[in-house]
């Protein structure tokens, strides 16, 4: 890469990743039309706009927006060209209906896993992690509108990008513990590098976050209210620019002003830290036991509820992830998601997952029986089978690095 990429990638992911905490008409719209029927393989990412902008358009609204292959295969492809054109100056990402993106197909990916159809499956992991790598270093602005659901994968193809703007309809978690499998698509890495270990208490629970905590926390940068997404997309639309800052102070003049209220987990952040800071993941049950007992709150009644209705082994498996990625960097996450990921659609991990996906999402009976059925049962050496290298048929992640400078 040359060093003048090479800076505008590092200055670009400098803005990204360590934003304070609190701290002519190029686009049609903010607000795509939601669509009526189930959109066409070719119509599950659309394009909008022209001149110096480009949005992509996450479009399977009847699935709130969740990710297939064909979708990261198309954003690869567009990112690239819109990346490699000296006509475009940013690039920007939102969702069709009430969903920025809930995440990976995992219904979908579950058939494949029980059709035996195992090449399809790592197919998909390996074509989205691709995705997000290309996000993660992109050399020119991006705009992630996050106008509803925004969960799982949904966070990967965002929060890596250089802007995220929260609104009042927005609803962010990575639940994947609570369908056997582990907070993946670059998870490890942003929620480790999040304040304190708040990354770990939103791994192992999946509590849920509203705009105004996201930008709390950092996960977003940016907040408006839904309604007035119009007033953003007039005011990007008369922007002919590359540069960060002005799209930067664009958002945030035609963003609005919030504060967390009296609900908000920043109110809980030195409670979390002190319970969710422990070794294992039966340390940090019993400490929340212990402040649940001592501080008689609501939100520690249900993160105990939480902890204890996820998978025990995607509990021990996210807890070293989240631990692993806050000395990785991206593409170092990415590789060992990925890993891990195989693994955990293989034997003998793939059942969890499996029953998981079942009991939320299929029969939505929300009785799953996973295997072990509790956290005594996971020994530490099946969560080290779960990070073993792939098999030497296997091929493990490769991201074009040396193209495309990664950063820490």
């Amino acid at each position: 890469m040359p060093s003048l990429a090479a800076a505008a990638a590092a200055r670009r992911a400098g803005e990204a990743l360590r934003r304070g905490v609190m701290g002519g008409r190029y686009l049609s719209s903010l607000r795509p039309s939601p669509a009526t029927a189930a959109a066409p393989d070719s119509d599950e990412v659309l394009v909008e706009g022209k001149a110096s902008a480009r949005a992509s358009v996450l479009n399977r609204p009847g699935h709130l927006n969740a990710l297939t292959t064909t979708m990261g295969a198309r954003l690869n492809k567009f990112y690239e060209s819109w990346e490699d054109s000296p006509d475009i100056g940013f690039v920007m990402m939102k969702g069709s209906g009430r969903a920025f993106c809930a995440g990976g197909d995992v219904v979908g990916l579950r058939q494949l896993i029980n059709e035996g159809k195992l090449d399809e499956s790592k197919d998909f992991f390996r074509t989205l992690y691709s995705f997000i790598y290309v996000l993660g270093t992109y050399l020119k602005p991006h705009v992630a509108i996050l106008d509803g659901v925004t969960m799982g994968g949904g966070g990967g193809v965002s929060i890596p990008g250089t802007f995220r703007v929260a609104t009042d309809r927005a609803v962010f978690a990575t639940p994947e513990v609570h369908i056997g499998f582990h907070p993946d698509a670059a998870a490890s890495f942003y929620l480790s590098h999040l304040t304190g270990h708040v990354g770990e208490y939103l791994a192992l629970t999946g509590e849920k976050l509203n705009g105004v905590d996201m930008l709390a926390l950092g996960l977003a940068t940016h907040y408006s209210m839904s309604e007035h997404l119009d007033l953003v997309d007039e005011r990007l639309a008369k922007l002919v620019t590359d540069d960060p800052s002005v799209i930067d102070s664009s958002l945030a003049q035609y963003g609005d002003l919030v504060y967390p209220d009296k609900t908000s987990i920043v109110h809980r952040l030195a409670v979390i830290d002190k319970c969710f800071s422990h070794e294992t993941v039966e340390e940090i049950v019993d400490a929340l036991e212990s402040e649940a007992a001592q501080l008689n709150e609501e939100w520690c009644t249900l993160a105990l509820k939480r902890l204890k209705e996820a998978s025990p082994l995607a509990l021990k498996v996210s807890l070293r992830s989240i631990r692993e990625g806050r000395y990785q960097t991206l593409d170092e996450c990415l590789v060992r998601e990925y890993r891990m990921s195989i693994n955990g659609i293989s034997k003998p991990f793939y059942h969890d997952f499996c029953e998981g996906v079942r009991a939320r999402l299929v029969d939505k009976d929300l009785a799953p029986k996973w295997d072990p059925p509790a956290l005594e049962f996971v020994s530490e050496d099946m969560v080290d089978s779960y990070f073993a290298p792939l098999g030497e048929f296997e091929p493990e992640l490769k991201l074009p690095t040396e193209q495309r400078e990664a950063f820490i």
